[in-house]
């Protein structure tokens, strides 16, 4: 399935339909007076979140949709009946914007959450609405309100725990495969992951989070250089950041700084997430080098990294542990407690007498 996470559509609720002009009108019955029915109000549009879907593919090939038109009254006091609503299926995470594309209307971050994004026009009145004893036998009615129309933008924000950052060919993507069911393409060169990836960490029955691997920055994603800083918007919603350095490259201290830089750039507090830094793929380097690149890149973060490897899974379960911890006290709503407790020794889940 293709992957896509914003879209431009058309939207347009229902007319109302028109009030009727009647009169009753039956032999040896005299005194009928008006008859004429209601409108019916339009249909309206609504958006909701469903689980299940994790693209705006269906919106890619249809962009206009409009509610029914209320039918018009009718005599013997027969009212229209009202238009169809239109309800617009996205996924979990879905925000829905002006024209503009900054002015937020919706953000649909909880399954089942649904919002009315156009009111349908009031049916008109018939003329049995205006008989009175002035004016007894009406002969007008009102129309049906005109439904609303607009153009809006719908960007998808995908609903993950924890981000992977970093350079090109990191190593998130076999990271990723490592520690979840996914199946990310993995290459031996740049820029394999072209769309962002999710995938679900089971540390046990009750510690469990959802991971996203996005395509890899580059200096000058801000700027729209490489594949830009487009996909950011998918771990904006995260508690924490897995940060992975190739242990292979010559200076982790130029990529970590490079990845950094972009965070800050981009803004929406990514860069002051959480951060589990890691050096990835040490599995390829001898006890002297690994020893000299963590010193190297403690020296510049403040922080000792996670020496691992995707490939054979060495501290692998620390970093997840690791950022379990951060996960937890992000969804209590701890953010600050998150940030301490990355780089704390997990707590032993051992039996003790009490």
């Amino acid at each position: 399935m293709k992957f896509l996470d914003q879209c431009k559509i058309y939207i347009r609720s229902g007319d109302g339909g028109g009030g009727a002009v009647s009169f009753r009108r039956e032999k040896y019955i005299e005194y009928g007076g008006p008859d004429g029915g209601d409108g019916g109000r339009g249909g309206d549009v609504w958006i909701e979140a469903v689980e299940g879907l994790n693209t705006l593919i269906d919106y890619r090939y249809q962009q206009h949709f409009k509610a029914g038109t209320g039918i018009h009254g009718m005599g013997r006091n027969r009212h229209g009946a009202a238009g169809e609503d239109i309800e617009l299926k996205v996924p979990v995470g879905t925000q829905v914007l002006e024209e503009d594309k900054e002015t937020l209307i919706a953000d649909l971050d909880a399954p089942g959450k649904r919002v009315l994004l156009a009111k349908g026009g009031n049916g008109g009145w018939g003329n049995d609405r205006f008989k009175g004893p002035v004016n007894q036998a009406p002969k007008h009615a009102n129309p049906g309100l005109p439904g609303e129309e607009r153009w809006l933008w719908m960007r998808l924000k995908l609903i993950a725990d924890a981000g992977l950052v970093g350079l090109p060919n990191a190593g998130k993507s076999t990271f990723l495969a490592a520690v979840s069911a996914a199946k990310p393409k993995i290459a031996d060169y740049p820029f394999t992951t072209l769309v962002p990836n999710l995938g679900i960490v089971d540390l046990s029955s009750e510690e469990r989070f959802v991971i996203a691997d996005i395509p890899g920055l580059i200096e000058g994603a801000s700027e729209g250089a490489g594949l830009g800083v487009r996909f950011l918007g998918h771990v904006e919603r995260a508690g924490a950041l897995i940060h992975l350095v190739d242990a292979t490259q010559d200076d982790v201290v130029g990529a970590w700084k490079t990845v950094r830089s972009e965070l800050e750039a981009y803004g929406e507090g990514l860069a002051d997430r959480p951060e589990v830094l890691a050096l990835n793929k040490v599995d390829a380097l001898d006890p002297e080098e690994r020893k000299a690149k963590a010193k190297a890149l403690k020296k510049a973060a403040g922080v000792a990294p996670h020496l691992i490897s995707g490939v054979s899974g060495e501290g692998v379960q620390d970093v997840l542990r690791a950022v379990f911890r951060a996960v937890k006290h992000h969804r209590a709503g701890e953010a600050e407690a998150a940030a301490a407790l990355v780089d704390a020794p997990a707590a032993s889940s051992g039996w003790s007498p009490v």
